[in-house]
């Protein structure tokens, strides 16, 4: 390498910040990680040759301090910084003051994040260049009635968008015009929090087309190509869900007239490093400039596969001032590669964020699979950062082939204590819709609705198949505190065969599971006056092989004394016996107590006390994971007390404020 780059100081957290040092770690460099106070026990804090502190774990006091990473940096003797994404990866100040204190900073310059990091005038340099581009608004004038006049011209569906950053922060889709003026500031508050900037702009909202993005590599000596497409068209809230290479209706034609699209952007703003640029496909085979992403992207993976390439390996020869190993004509694409983010977001309860210690987590990997994980058994996930628990990438020589590799590989996994979105995942991939390529940013608004996703019904055998295995580890936890116990007598009871009761609440339904062993690993479940047989094949916490009623069930589980969590090939549930329900239940919030549903900030208090309040009136705004969701009152009524305080931290369960019931208002 020309230019020396180790120590590599690496700016971020989670999976991503494990990936670049792993590559880095394959080149022979070191690596230094930066750490919150929240992230000092995690995974890629112990693989890095070296740590520093930042601060505490709001990402404004650590990971978003310029001043903090720099010092690091200096303590540790770091020559290069590796920005990862997300937090200041496309943040121009960041880049000139790394350059400034002597650091190479391993992506494209800053002019060039200047020019592509503002949307506004990024698109206008687009259209200038003749680039196609959607209608909308990227005037300096900020004000409501700009916006409101703007949004009149372009025509409803609008969608608001931060001019400063991406990854659907501060994004919304507003369908009347009456719905505008809440978007325009609530978009506003999250920008101004995920990236210190507040301006917006306004596009036309193109709901049932593709979303498109080629990615492109340049070097020092101007040396500029496209990788290829990846299609990240399913999203849920502008947040991308599965992202898969290369995009099912993509023709050789469409791809070169994108590809030297996006190569003219990134050479007029002499680009250097990885970039992506963003563009909506219609039906008709039009496209058009959204944005260009002067980072890597999370989706990466799936080129990586398709292309034989480490793009992070890439970035850092480019980065030390090597060429490009290879040109236009050089780049095959082979086979497909299908990428789905799981994270800690409750899919039955509206997709809210999850947070807390990860008691088990599995991700086993296969042929042609990949897992790119950030978080571990025993860890944790944090109420601070972006919900992502792991990315799962799987290649195979068609697109039928890497979606089942794909279907499988999440089938076999296993997360609890955090919600997670494992079996939407897995239910979103598996739907025809998605399996013949045709799903549009629209998909998955139009496959789930209103409703949104809801998880089957927990059946009867899979009842039964819970309290076998809730029995045989209490059983095994007896035994392992025993003394001298032998093992022939589990089961066993001077009486004869003794039932154990097992009082489950499923999906709100109390049921009653009465278990009685026949002898060799075999037992009667008793529900609802049917019977059925249970036969265990193996028990090997944290995996168990069950035939119930004939049929084989492989699944994970994670028992203790009151509960028990089960992962089956499509479904995750927990149980907990009648008495530890209403243990629960003691402490569950009255009808007119608003409590944080999750750990956040309280951004906003939308009423006093003493205010009347309707059923469904949106009272505050919690920010959470990068997020703000509105919190809505439960009941009508009359507000009694108000507990929570604009911009304090809060813990899931605190409570917020009171309301008292219209009928018992004075």
């Amino acid at each position: 390498m020309r230019r020396a780059i180790s120590p590599l100081l690496v700016a971020n957290r989670g999976e991503i910040a494990l990936r670049v040092m792993r590559t880095a770690r394959s080149l022979g460099l070191a690596t230094v990680a930066v750490y919150s106070d929240a992230d000092a026990q995690a995974p890629f804090v112990r693989f890095a040759d070296a740590a520093v502190a930042i601060g505490p774990g709001p990402a404004p006091e650590s990971y978003l301090r310029i001043e903090a990473i720099l010092e690091a940096a200096e303590a540790s003797g770091a020559r290069a910084i590796h920005p990862g994404y997300g937090f200041l990866s496309e943040n121009t100040a960041f880049a000139r003051a790394a350059e400034a204190a002597g650091l190479v900073f391993v992506g494209p310059p800053a002019d060039a994040i200047e020019a592509m990091g503002d949307k506004a005038r990024a698109k206008r340099r687009m259209m200038e260049a003749g680039v196609p581009c959607v209608p909308g608004y990227e005037g300096e004038d900020q004000a409501a009635k700009a916006f409101t006049a703007a949004a009149a011209r372009i025509g409803f569906p609008v969608m608001v968008k931060a001019a400063a950053g991406g990854g659907g922060r501060g994004m919304r889709l507003v369908e009347r015009a009456g719905d505008l003026a809440a978007a325009l500031k609530t978009a506003r508050s999250e920008a101004e929090q995920a990236f210190g900037d507040g301006t917006l702009i306004l596009e036309r909202a193109l709901v049932d087309a593709r979303h498109v993005e080629i990615q492109v590599f340049a070097d020092n000596a101007g040396r500029t190509i496209h990788l290829g497409e990846r299609d990240c068209s399913v999203q849920r809230r502008h947040q991308k869900v599965i992202e898969e290479a290369p995009c099912p209706v993509m023709t050789s034609a469409l791809r070169a007239a994108m590809g030297a699209a996006a190569v003219e952007a990134a050479r007029a703003v002499g680009y250097v490093g990885a970039g992506t640029v963003e563009f909506l496909l219609d039906a008709a085979g039009a496209f058009y400039f959204l944005e260009m992403n002067t980072r890597l992207q999370v989706e990466h993976p799936v080129t990586e596969m398709i292309t034989g390439l480490d793009l992070v390996a890439l970035q850092l020869r480019v980065a030390a001032g090597e060429p490009l190993p290879l040109a236009q004509e050089d780049v095959r694409l082979k086979g497909h590669a299908i990428e789905a983010r799981l994270y800690a977001e409750d899919p039955a309860a509206g997709f809210l964020p999850s947070a807390g210690p990860v008691q088990l987590l599995r991700l086993p990997e296969g042929e042609g699979v990949r897992v790119d994980a950030g978080v571990e058994s025993g860890g944790s996930v944090s109420p601070f950062y972006d919900p992502m628990i792991a990315k799962v990438i799987a290649h195979g020589d068609t697109r039928e082939e890497a979606r089942q590799r794909l279907v499988r590989a999440l089938s076999g996994a296993a997360i609890f204590g955090p919600s997670a979105n494992r079996d939407f995942l897995i239910d979103a991939l598996e739907r025809p819709v998605f399996a013949r390529g045709e799903a549009t940013t629209a998909f998955l608004a139009e496959t789930y609705g209103e409703a949104g996703f809801k998880p089957a019904a927990t059946t009867p055998p899979l009842l039964a198949a819970a309290a076998a295995v809730a029995h045989i580890a209490a059983q095994r936890r007896a035994f392992e505190e025993a003394l001298d116990v032998d093992g022939e007598l589990l089961d066993w009871a001077s009486a004869g065969a003794l039932a154990t009761i097992f009082d489950f609440e499923a999906d709100g339904v109390r049921t009653k599971v009465s278990l009685r062993p026949l002898g060799a690993q075999r037992y009667k479940a008793l529900i609802a006056d049917a019977a059925h047989e249970v036969i265990v094949r193996s028990f090997a916490t944290p995996t168990a092989r069950l035939t119930v009623d004939g049929a084989a069930l492989e699944l994970t589980f994670l028992a203790d004394a009151g509960a028990v969590s089960i992962a089956t090939p499509t479904r995750t549930f927990t149980l907990v016996d009648h008495a530890a329900r209403i243990a629960a239940k003691a402490d569950a919030p009255a009808a007119g107590q608003l409590r944080a549903p999750m750990h956040g900030r309280l951004v906003e208090l939308l009423v006093s006390e003493g205010e009347s309040v309707e059923a469904g009136q949106r009272v505050a705004v919690l920010e959470a994971m990068k997020m703000q969701h509105s919190l809505a009152a439960g009941i009508a009524g009359r507000i009694s007390r108000i507990a929570g305080a604009a911009g304090a931290q809060i813990a899931a369960g605190d409570l917020i404020l009171d309301i008292e019931p219209a009928g018992d208002a004075p």
